[in-house]
């Protein structure tokens, strides 16, 4: 009997495999809208419905679905092609950024009934995002619409939604696998089990013994070549110590070799069959130890490396002094010091890392590798792979598709290299995609850092010092581990004025999962620590914390001091940070006794606030061209990729407000090293004051040229002549932009128009968060009453969406405050690598946080525009902090804030 199933309305009798999820049952089928976010049923992102009944695919048998009718996102629709409600719902109400979860929720939200209308948060229990903050998807479900209709020559400023967004809802926007490669072979990868050791033998015989199984490389067919995988602009802000496959392993989980196979089941089967002899090393796994003179040395390498002190594990140090920090503590009536720790946090990007290789023959008939990766840098990454093996630019592409959430753990090149090697050994296409597991500890997570901060006023709340010292421990290599330590520094102590500063701060190696590039880029652990500090200065010196902070505060025009070091090409373009207080000082004004809290809990409210530069130091480069097409509509090329970050929108945006067009007029072509020039990547929050600034010197020089041309045309003066939406008018006459590219090419000329920007010089932005919570001091249970957040964006470009940017970040931000933390053994094994055993925040967790963005226009930015993809996220845990200190009297010093924590501090003093 033959097995039968619909998809869609569509009849199916391919029988699944043994075992086989339907979640890849139909994924191979090409409904490529069922997502693989998880593995094991914790995220909800591979929702389809069963006979009308909502399930996660990835844990439902495909056999069980014979005789059934399974609905995929892209069976939603009806069939003359009219969104269904709750896909229009979603668009108009731009309830997503990546996209990755949004399948996931239009099938969860479609099946709702009424009663579980009512009850959302239970109703969404199995689904998770991580980009939005969740109040977009909850406007989204209630039909609140926030996008507006384009308008000619007004884009800049509106609310206009995502290219993207109909592909998205549809499902069929491609991500970085959603494509069909014949004779696709696929790659698992052995890792170890041992903190530190060296591979003294390797068999592969077994391995290469299983049916199906192709390659199996070791160290022994990799370049001895070391290099990083973080990448930056300039190669040389990061260690040169990471070989491809090495015959070292410096942590449990460390890749030992990779076998492709035709299925990931025999890839596995190999991997297990691999026989490996170990001599272990002793290993150590604690940042301070680490240090210690005769600590087990991680790395033993050279100066080329760029190693600050390999002897003592020290990847990178910052040391230094302004004025003299003990004058200072001495001219204070009051010194307070205290010791702060952050934990690991990871990305949890829903779209894991992977990348699919293979050679294409291009238009130069040349043959060359291509390889398609859920990356943030393509251009970064094509030229570490032509370093890597000796490759000339024109022989690798490297492009991504739609990129399923990043948050800075893409801003690295952890998968490229290996599958880029197999497909140069097999000539044949080559798969990896990590599995939840791996992301945990196989990729990066969030740096953590230890802090010790001490810090004198005077008695009317003037700073008189602050001194901090940093051991950041940067895992197994220092990727970003020097960059981070140093970024942790500068901006979190130039933000105060203190006449005397002092920093020593280290980036240390141990035998642990690597740290890597993480939203806010170290500034937020070490904003956590100063924001406590200065909040408690201010209850110890009887000063307001509000008042305290703007007595303190660096102003408008002033130079920025920070002891690590000065950044000549940093500035503050415009200043709206006594503005983000002021909306603070407002929130709590107007609040009042309405507190709805019950009997005997404890309320408190706190601030923080934060400074971040609007993009990375040493230069951020950005290429795009902007060009009139035949048929009158207008062409971006530009390299920055989309992961949810908006600048897709605000690039068409900006080129719509150029060209007084309208954005439905204009198409991007973006993340493609042969369509697009150069883009050093999409990190930093460079999306827009970067790629921006290069797509608006495009597309402004372009409006000349139209102009211009279309003066010679009619033989008027440039003067009489404005652009239109589809058409240029000169002293009364009209002229297609059709017609005008026929002409221009009669002429032999191009309407098209270049635009670079090298992201120097650069201004700052400014955050400021205020929580008002309650505590239960029986059960350490929090409450957030109210969730305030004010954020300097300079010209806000996109409202809708820039608030979209700043609820995901307080998400976040509240995830890694409340209870993300990936764990460690003694041994540095990763413990936490499931969703269900490291909790991301869900819809029930975050509340809605009132975002108000303050008037200011940068004078460095594209239209006045400032960064801020990353800065919400950093004064999130100092302002719970500080509110729970308010209702508790308790500084707490050490993240997550866990309820158990919480209780257990309580119970502690309850009892003296």
């Amino acid at each position: 009997m033959s097995y039968g199933i619909h998809i869609n309305g569509r009849p199916f009798e391919d029988e699944p495999r043994a075992g086989q999820c339907l979640r890849t049952y139909l994924r191979e089928r090409g409904w490529f809208g069922v997502k693989k976010g998880c593995d094991a049923g914790d995220c909800g992102a591979c929702t389809v419905h069963v006979d009308g009944e909502p399930v996660h695919s990835c844990l439902y048998p495909a056999v069980r679905a014979e005789g059934r009718a399974v609905t995929t996102v892209e069976g939603l629709a009806g069939e003359d092609g009219e969104l269904h409600p709750v896909q229009q719902q979603f668009l108009d109400a731009q309830g997503f950024q990546c996209g990755f979860c949004t399948a996931g929720y239009l099938m969860t939200t479609a099946a709702l009934g009424a009663e579980q209308l009512d009850d959302l948060p239970r109703a969404f229990k199995g689904n998770i995002c991580r980009c939005t903050g969740y109040r977009a998807i909850e406007d989204a479900v209630r039909g609140v619409r926030h996008t507006e209709e384009p308008d000619a020559g007004r884009a800049v400023g509106r609310n206009l939604g995502a290219p993207a967004g109909p592909q998205v809802v549809t499902g069929t926007a491609r991500y970085t696998f959603d494509l069909d490669v014949p004779g696709l072979l696929h790659m698992k990868l052995l890792r170890s089990p041992h903190p530190h050791a060296r591979i003294v033998a390797i068999d592969t015989a077994a391995a290469l013994r299983v049916p199906g199984v192709h390659l199996v490389l070791t160290h022994h067919d990799t370049p001895e070549r070391l290099y990083s995988t973080a990448r930056h602009e300039h190669p040389t802000e990061d260690p040169d110590d990471t070989r491809l496959l090495d015959d070292t392993v410096r942590y449990i989980g460390q890749r030992v070799a990779a076998v492709v196979a035709d299925s990931e089941t025999a890839a596995e089967e190999g991997c297990r069959r691999i026989e490996v002899t170990y001599e272990q090393l002793p290993y150590v796994t604690d940042p301070e130890e680490a240090m210690v003179p005769g600590a087990p040395v991680v790395h033993d390498k050279g100066p080329e490396s760029r190693i600050a002190r390999p002897e003592n594990n020290v990847v990178g140090e910052v040391h230094g002094e302004i004025g003299s920090v003990e004058e200072g503590f001495a001219e204070a009536d009051v010194v307070y010091e205290e010791t702060f720790r952050t934990q690991r946090v990871q990305h949890a990007s829903l779209e894991t890392h992977g990348a699919v290789a293979w050679y294409e023959t291009g238009e130069d008939g040349e043959e060359r590798l291509t390889v398609r990766s859920s990356t943030q840098t393509p251009f970064l990454t094509r030229r570490a792979l032509c370093a890597l093996f000796d490759l000339e630019l024109k022989q690798v592409r490297v492009l991504a598709g739609r990129v399923g959430g990043g948050f800075g753990g893409k801003q690295e090149m952890i998968v490229e290299d290996i599958v880029a090697l197999a497909v140069m050994r097999l000539r044949r296409p080559v798969k990896l995609e990590y599995t939840r597991a791996e992301q945990f500890y196989g990729a990066t997570t969030r740096h953590p850092f230890t802090i010790q901060v001490r810090a004198g006023a005077r008695s009317d709340g003037t700073l008189t010092a602050l001194q901090v010292r940093v051991v950041s421990n940067t895992g197994a290599y220092g990727n970003h581990g020097p960059a981070v330590m140093f970024h942790s520094v500068g901006e979190s102590m130039a933000v105060y004025r203190a006449p005397h500063k002092k920093v020593n701060a280290y980036s240390v190696y141990t035998n642990s999962v690597p740290g890597g590039a993480f939203r806010g880029y170290g500034l937020g652990q070490v904003v956590f620590a100063v924001e406590s500090v200065m909040d408690e200065l201010a209850r110890r010196t009887g000063v307001d914390p509000l008042v305290f902070r703007e007595l303190n505060i660096i102003g408008p025009g002033e130079h920025m001091v920070s002891p690590g070091g000065e950044e000549e090409d940093l500035e503050i373009a415009s200043y709206g940070l006594d503005q983000c207080l002021q909306v603070v000082r407002d929130a709590i004004e107007e609040y009042g006794d309405g507190d709805d809290v019950p009997d005997g809990w404890l309320v408190g409210q706190g601030t923080g606030m934060s400074m971040i530069a609007t993009g990375p130091p040493g230069g951020h480069f950005a290429d795009a061209t902007v060009k009139l097409l035949q048929d009158g509509t207008y062409d971006i090329a530009v390299g920055t990729a989309e992961f949810g970050n908006g600048t897709t929108t605000v690039h068409k945006q900006i080129t719509a407000g150029a060209l007084s067009t309208t954005v439905d007029r204009i198409a991007i072509r973006q993340s493609d090293t042969d369509v697009v020039r150069h883009d050093t990547g999409a990190f930093g929050s460079a999306g827009t004051v970067v790629a921006g600034k290069a797509v608006m010197k495009a597309a402004d020089a372009l409006a000349v040229q139209l102009l211009e041309f279309a003066a010679q045309y009619f033989g008027a003066a440039s003067g009489e002549c404005r652009l239109t939406a589809d058409a240029v008018e000169c002293a009364g006459r009209v002229v297609s932009l059709k017609e005008l590219f026929q002409a221009a090419r009669a002429s032999g000329h191009e309407l098209s128009a270049d635009g670079h920007w090298g992201g120097s010089p650069r201004s700052v932005a400014f955050n400021a968060q205020w929580f008002r919570l309650a505590v239960d001091p029986g059960t350490g249970e929090i409450r957030i009453l109210r969730s305030v957040h004010a954020a300097d964006a300079g010209k806000v470009m996109n409202p809708m969406q820039c608030r979209g940017q700043m609820e995901g970040g307080v998400a976040q931000a509240l995830g890694a405050t409340l209870f993300e933390n990936v764990r460690l053994d003694e041994r540095g094994q990763v413990t936490t690598a499931a969703f269900r055993r490291y909790r991301l925040p869900q819809y029930a967790d975050v509340p809605r946080t009132e975002v108000h963005f303050m008037e200011t226009s940068d004078a460095i930015g594209p239209l006045g525009a400032k960064s801020m993809s990353e800065s919400p996220f950093n004064p999130v845990a100092p302002a719970f902090a500080n509110a729970l200190r308010d209702a508790t009297g308790i500084r707490f010093t050490e993240l997550p804030l866990t309820r158990d924590r919480v209780w257990l501090a309580l119970d502690a003093a309850a009892r003296g």
